[in-house]
């Protein structure tokens, strides 16, 4: 996991992809954070983005590296929202304090179950972790 949180708080943004329907939506994503032992992310329940995670919770992330290897990152959204890992989220990332906040009912957190990290570069390495 320790790898996988690397890269994707080295590249900074990363992209998430969802299925509305039987239409793919991708969107930019920069926060990830380790709790628990669990690979997390945050967003709010007021957005499409979470409404889609209602209907099919599988996700995929696909970042890239300054030196243009890549990751895909797929797996299970799942919920984890509690006040202690709300504030350890706008701690790690003061700037989502104008949004959310611990004892507001907007902002989830959510893991990934069941992950496999694929990581591919163009020199050839193609080399897949399981989270």
């Amino acid at each position: 996991m320790n790898e996988v949180f690397d890269f994707l708080r080295d590249c900074g943004i990363f992209f998430v992809a969802t299925v509305d329907g039987n239409q793919p939506k991708v969107r930019p994503f920069g926060f990830v954070m380790e709790y628990e032992g669990k690979l997390c992310f945050g967003t709010s329940n007021q957005k499409p983005f979470y409404e889609q995670l209602m209907a099919n919770p599988n996700i995929e992330i696909c970042a890239t590296a300054k030196d243009f290897r890549w990751l895909r990152l797929s797996g299970k959204a799942v919920f984890c929202t509690t006040k202690e890992a709300k504030a350890q989220a706008l701690e790690i990332m003061p700037t989502l304090k104008r949004m959310y906040s611990v004892e507001d009912n907007i902002f989830e957190i959510f893991y990934l179950e069941n992950a496999t990290a694929n990581f591919r570069s163009m020199q050839g390495e193609d080399r897949t972790v399981n989270l």
